[in-house]
């Protein structure tokens, strides 16, 4: 038969009309709603409820074929759209979610989830022992309608949350992350409830061992993704992104392991988002994956189908049916438990094991309370398995979309409440100026080095790099390369030398790679394009002599010229072990080359109180032969010019908590003021910032650059950005 014929045509085009007008209409009450000051979540499902059965095709029949799935296969196709939009946001959550950070609040969020799941398992069991028996598809089984009501209201809707927090900016915050790591312990537990107690509505025997299998899966699910599958993850991620030369390749890869753990999940009777998470979680813990990756991620998921996921929730919501009183009192009533229950279990929890203040532990309540789409997939099977009449299952649709629809604005009216931490606050001021940091965004560095005999010349290896790399990484986890170009029979020797060379390194992930090739530079050039965030070149053969056709070697002056990402030049010859960047000198003239020289000072200087970072601004003497009441007005403005500039920097170093000194000195030669500062202050480093300036022959960065870089007498780095 061909899949072309005339019938699946029609559901395909019907999908098409019906996505794009939900798509439409959820981005554009979305923006009303965040133009109202409200989560732009509120308004995609609001969408759903306006275009669905509550209100337009309630009042225009005729519209339902174009909006709201008419046969099976059109309701199974939509579906299978929202689902992904759940996967997707579920996998930009699990990306974004600090696992250290969970660690540090783990107690709360354990008293949190057994608080939230507890009160609210018993007083949804309580409740479904009180409803009339017209709500029960079968008068018979009150016992497995009870459970299945106290397991619907146990369960938080983690899509609907995600949203929210990302919305109202939480998701760094401690709050937002104790929310996450609860919410998804709740859908966990809650999962392997309704996995007993769909057992018990099809007539199979539960038994004690049939609940530790359910619960041995989930728990052996977790120990094989944090173990085999992070090793898998960061052995895939190097294979594609050193081998494989396609666009978008990562993007690819992490989208099809995304698929494959949902499959997995799944396939052990659990919801496939938590494989997404569990995944996004995998991804987020690798440092070589690149930030491009996860905004075209985020692109997706935010700007397509999560709001196709929100509005096909809010279609499923008929409000009309509940019009009748006695269904809208206990509609009313089921909201109202599902609330309490879920805030006073947060609450008690947070307080009793948490040990968290009032209005703290109310937020968790606020932002746990959303049910959302998670919620009518329970009710759907409730109504599958026979345990839920139509009324009961419109009543938890509409509880579900209720608390959904209350979480943002209660969570932001708590939130109005709950002072910030000290720590919390340094945390997120750190975190904004990271974010508008281009050294915080390394994260994958390529350090290509050149082959030599490890006994013969131990001083050789890049021991000044080594220790830059690891001041670099304490704060941000760096993957490191390794690479180096062999003559041909020569490979052997030069794995044996990289390999000692690693030793020297101590990056969480360092790839060591050789590659027999005749042309060293196009060679590093090509490694350089897949995806690195900096290369970092020692420049020990540096030659302090007049004429030199090199600044610093044929080979560095080339890759540095022509560079596919920011490059770090080290020059550090006459150095001794023990060196240690104690004082570290940033010249500075405003430029941004120079405000990224800082920035790297600062994130050297940051892991060591010890250290300290002086940004000094040298103000040129240039008007000596003009009248004296001009020259001193004009070296006047100079001045306070330069004293600005150092001290913007001194602001910004003092921000991410590092010692700093805001210096302006006068002088007709700028590269000797530094020299002399440099040496009177007996300065161990200094960080030149620098945008190159390719030559026909030979490198130039400018010849105060040159001349500091020829007479220093301490270690002097290039960040050519």
């Amino acid at each position: 038969m061909d899949i072309f014929s005339a019938a699946p045509h029609h559901d395909i085009l019907l999908l098409v009309i019906q996505i794009s007008v939900l798509l439409f209409a959820a981005r554009a009450l979305g923006e009303v709603a965040q133009r109202l000051g409200q989560p732009s979540v509120v308004g995609e499902i609001l969408a759903g409820i306006i275009l669905g059965p509550s209100v337009l095709v309630g009042i225009f029949p005729e519209l339902g074929q174009w909006i709201i799935p008419q046969t099976e296969t059109q309701g199974y196709l939509l579906e299978v759209v929202s689902l992904i939009g759940a996967v997707f946001l579920l996998l930009i959550t699990g990306l974004e979610t600090d696992i250290k950070l969970i660690k540090r609040h783990a107690r709360t969020a354990a008293g949190v989830s057994f608080g939230g799941i507890i009160v609210t398992f018993a007083s949804g069991f309580v409740l479904g022992q009180f409803l009339p028996d017209f709500l029960l598809a079968d008068t018979g089984e009150r016992l497995v309608f009870s459970l299945f009501v106290a397991t619907a209201l146990s369960i938080s809707a983690i899509p609907v949350i995600s949203k929210v927090l990302m919305d109202l900016n939480l998701m760094r915050r401690d709050i937002g992350q104790t929310i996450l790591a609860a919410g998804m312990s709740d859908d966990t537990i809650g999962w392997i409830l309704l996995s007993i107690v769909a057992g018990l509505a099809s007539g199979e025997s539960v038994t004690v061992g049939s609940v530790l299998q359910i619960v041995g899966s989930v728990l052996a699910f977790m120990l094989v993704s944090f173990t085999l599958g992070r090793w898998m993850v960061r052995k895939l991620l190097t294979y594609v992104q050193d081998e494989i030369k396609s666009t978008d390749r990562i993007l690819t890869l992490v989208i099809i392991l995304t698929f494959a753990w949902g499959a997995i999940t799944q396939a052990l009777h659990l919801e496939a988002v938590l494989g997404a998470f569990v995944m996004g979680i995998l991804f987020g813990m690798m440092p070589r994956l690149p930030e491009d990756v996860i905004h075209k991620l985020e692109s997706i998921a935010l700007g397509i189908f999560a709001p196709i996921f929100f509005a096909v929730a809010g279609l499923k919501v008929n409000i009309l049916n509940l019009l009748e009183p006695i269904l809208i009192v206990i509609t009313l009533i089921v909201i109202a438990v599902a609330t309490l229950g879920k805030i006073a279990g947060t609450y008690m929890g947070a307080r009793v094991i948490g040990g968290k203040d009032h209005w703290t532990s109310l937020s968790f309540g606020a932002g746990l309370n959303a049910r959302g789409a998670m919620e009518i997939i329970i009710a759907t099977i409730g109504l599958n398995l026979g345990i839920l009449g139509q009324d009961m299952f419109s009543i938890i649709v509409v509880m579900a979309m209720a608390t959904s629809l209350m979480a943002p604005s209660a969570l932001r009216w708590v939130l109005g409440k709950v002072e910030v931490g000290k720590e919390e606050e340094e945390r997120l001021k750190q975190e904004e100026l990271e974010a508008e940091s281009l050294v915080a965004g390394i994260h994958r560095v390529l350090l290509p080095v050149r082959g030599r005999d490890v006994q013969a010349d131990k001083q050789a290896i890049q021991s000044v790099e080594a220790q830059l790399l690891e001041l670099l990484g304490q704060k941000t986890e760096l993957s490191l390369t390794l690479f180096t170009v062999a003559e041909k029979g020569n490979k052997s020797k030069c794995e044996e030398y990289l390999k000692a060379c690693a030793k020297l390194f101590n990056q969480k992930e360092i790839v060591t790679k050789v590659v027999e090739e005749q042309s060293a530079g196009d060679t590093i050039l090509d490694e350089a394009k897949k995806d690195y965030d900096l290369m970092v070149l020692g420049a020990t053969e540096y030659e302090k002599r007049d004429g030199n056709r090199h600044l610093f070697s044929p080979l560095v002056d080339y890759l540095v010229r022509v560079a596919p990402c920011p490059t770090l030049i080290v020059r550090s010859s006459d150095v001794s072990q023990s060196w240690y960047p104690a004082r570290i000198l940033v010249p500075s003239n405003g430029t941004i080359a120079s405000k990224n020289a800082a920035d790297l000072g600062f994130f050297i200087a940051k892991s060591d109180d010890r250290r300290e970072v002086t940004v000094l601004n040298v103000v040129l003497d240039e008007h000596s032969h003009s009248p004296w009441h001009i020259r001193d007005d004009k070296k006047e403005n100079q001045v306070e010019i330069a004293r600005g500039i150092v001290a913007e920097l001194k602001d910004l170093g003092e921000a991410m908590d590092v010692k700093t000194q805001a210096v302006v000195e006068q002088g007709e030669s700028p590269e000797l003021v530094i020299q002399n500062f440099a040496k009177d202050n007996e300065m161990d480093l200094i960080i030149l910032g620098t945008n190159v300036r390719p030559g026909s022959h030979r490198l130039y960065l400018g010849p105060r650059v040159e001349t500091i870089l020829q007479d220093s007498s301490c270690p002097v780095i290039i960040f050519n950005t």
